[in-house]
């Protein structure tokens, strides 16, 4: 090789090894140092030769050292806990520092004072802290930091969820009419990432337009909403219309808003008697009983063929003291409200005066043949007890009459005992 070759290639390695951006030189341990060297100032060669055989052994050290951590996701409010774990700390502390490069904790040593901050747990190979009530400020990547030789760092993201606020629910103002339709709107704020919105009807699920977003003005949180347009029904009466807001911070908890809605509809109505089964003679009650939003307030009663109306009243009940044949017929009730009117009908038969048979005189029935049944045993016992003491009864009569023979006479019963008779015989007594 010539010598100018030679010497161009010295220079290139000079400028490689000595030279890098901002002023940064490598030392003789193989790392990057600050130098405040002008412009066209040159390191001797031999340094340079000296720092590149000394970079080569640092840059296949063993990875020990590296300390090592894990990314974190907190609920804005609640708690998250950094730890930094290294295997080799070549008697060295590790330090916490957050996303502003500030340091929180060197070793066991708090550095920034902010109560929030504590220590958990510090040992030569872990160091654990806790911030408490994060705030979406403390969003960022946390770094740990090892100060071997080189430094050795590891980074930490910690991400901060956002809680969306309470849904609002807007756009009801007044009752509605039945098959009216009708628009809600639902807002939720302080969303991160976005929430999602979601509507029900009591239990049916209403398919609103898609959800909306907008950036708050803190440029972390969210703002969604939705709305969604039904048409309302009588059964809609009462009904509560539910905006949900969906997001992970909430884990699963209900977080949601109703309206009640109140639909006017019009009238219904239906006549109930009272008796069931009216007889004649007896007294009997037509109940017209009226639904609807409002109330009826109003009840005619009317029966065909008959002219004028029998009654004009606020209530919904048409007496008869005293049915006759002749209070046969169809009956009507006319139920009316501000929203219209229904009208019903009963067809009434007066039935005659001998009792139907019922559910209770089923029952006496019943009782009636059991106790029945029940003295036609004892009836059975009676005479098989009867019959069976008449047949004692002879049997009994007949032993004493055999008895009555074999006994001696009185006079004989006398001598015997008064004479004592010789010959050793027993006394013997007869009692008749």
């Amino acid at each position: 090789m010539g010598a100018p070759a030679a010497s161009l290639l010295l220079l290139l390695l000079l400028f490689a090894c000595c030279w890098a951006p901002g002023g940064a030189n490598l030392s003789q341990d193989g790392y990057w140092q600050e130098q405040n060297l002008e412009l066209g100032t040159l390191a001797p060669l031999d340094e340079a030769i000296s720092s590149t055989v000394w970079s080569s052994p640092d840059m296949l050290a063993s990875q020990d050292s590296q300390p090592w951590t894990s990314d974190e996701t907190v609920v804005a409010g609640g708690t998250v806990v950094l730890k930094c774990q290294v295997k080799d700390h070549e008697d060295s502390s590790l330090q916490w520092s957050n996303p502003a490069q500030q340091t929180l904790y060197f070793g066991e040593k708090r550095a920034l004072r902010d109560n929030r901050i504590q220590l958990v747990k510090s040992t030569p190979h872990e160091l654990s802290i806790s911030i408490s009530n994060v705030a979406l400020a403390d969003e960022g990547e946390y770094t740990c930091s090892i100060f071997t030789m080189p430094v050795r760092t590891a980074k930490s993201l910690v991400t901060v969820l956002g809680i969306p606020q309470k849904p609002i629910i807007s756009g009801y103002k007044s009752s509605l009419r039945e098959k009216d339709k009708t628009t809600l709107s639902c807002q939720s704020s302080g969303s991160k990432p976005a929430a999602q919105l979601t509507w029900r009807k009591g239990d049916q699920e209403l398919h609103g337009e898609s959800t909306r977003i907008q950036e708050d003005p803190n440029g972390k949180t969210f703002t969604v909403s939705s709305s969604v347009t039904f048409q309302v029904t009588r059964e809609d009466d009462g009904a509560d219309i539910v905006c949900s807001v969906n997001h992970e911070s909430l884990k699963g908890a209900d977080r949601s808003t109703a309206q009640r809605i109140e639909v006017l509809y019009t009238p219904t109505a239906k006549i109930r008697p009272d008796p069931p089964h009216p007889r004649e003679g007896q007294k009997l009650l037509l109940h017209c009983e009226g639904r609807g939003n409002p109330v009826p307030q109003q009840y005619v009663w009317e029966k065909e063929g008959s002219v004028p109306p029998l009654k004009m009243a606020q209530e919904s009940a048409l007496i008869f003291p005293f049915l006759n044949k002749s209070d046969s017929g169809t009956y009507g009730c006319t139920a009316t409200s501000n929203m219209g009117s229904y009208k019903a009908y009963y067809t009434l038969n007066v039935n005659d005066p001998s009792p139907v048979p019922s559910s209770s005189s089923t029952y006496h029935a019943i009782i009636g043949g059991i106790v029945a049944f029940i003295v036609f045993l004892l009836l059975i016992l009676l005479i098989f007890l009867g019959h069976y003491l008449i047949r004692h009864k002879g049997t009994y009569l007949t032993h004493e009459a055999k008895g009555s023979d074999d006994a001696p006479d009185a006079d004989t019963a006398i001598i015997n005992a008064e004479g004592g008779q010789s010959g050793g015989d027993d006394k013997k007594e007869y009692f008749i």
